[in-house]
């Protein structure tokens, strides 16, 4: 390793004093080893390792540039690292955008309603405009006595006779006739 290490750290001053056909050779060289990395020891494919290598090299060679590699013959070594690093840091955005791409899935299919829901509401649609010509055909006074019983549909019995001013058995009659006309009513216009 020793013997990397030396050979690499050429590549520090080859960048710096541009010796560019040394670079290119040594660069060559350092760029396999670090796809050979990357898919050896970190199971990284052979495109995303062939990626992160030449985003590291323009990393390092970066902070090459500014003088920020003190230490020129561990640079193999930096260079592993922020190869490591690198491919890391793929992984992560690729996996939040992953996340991000089923969150955004998942929002999309909570607002969805199923095939049988879409039925139902139409049928329900159809129902409410079938139920309002059949209250359109009633006369006014059992056309609102119905409309307050289907507006107030938690009310007793009793409730409703204190209300209108009926007897309890007046109103229980009342709705009854009423809710068979609607429905024989209903039960005619959804048939044909």
């Amino acid at each position: 390793m020793s013997s990397s290490s030396t050979k690499y750290s050429e590549i520090v001053s080859a960048l710096r004093e541009n010796r560019q056909n040394e670079v290119n050779d040594l660069l060559d060289e350092l760029i396999g080893r670090l796809r050979d990395y990357l898919q050896v020891v970190l199971n990284a494919s052979e495109d995303d390792a062939a990626e992160c290598a030449q985003n590291t090299f323009l990393l390092v060679h970066e902070k090459i540039m500014e003088g920020a590699i003190r230490n020129e013959e561990h640079i193999f070594s930096y260079f592993l690292r922020a190869c490591r690093h690198e491919y890391f840091g793929m992984l992560d955005k690729r996996w939040n955008r992953k996340r991000e791409d089923i969150e955004k899935v998942r929002d999309y299919e909570q607002h969805l309603v199923s095939p049988e829901q879409q039925i139902k509401r139409l049928q329900d649609e159809d129902r409410q405009k079938i139920l309002e010509a059949c209250l359109n055909r009633l006369k006014k006074e059992p056309r609102e006595f119905i409309e307050f019983l289907m507006a107030h549909p938690d009310l007793s019995t009793r409730e409703l006779s204190r209300r209108l001013t009926m007897t309890e058995a007046n109103v229980r009659t009342k709705k009854s006739r009423l809710v068979s006309r609607l429905h024989a009513c209903l039960r005619y216009k959804w048939n044909s």
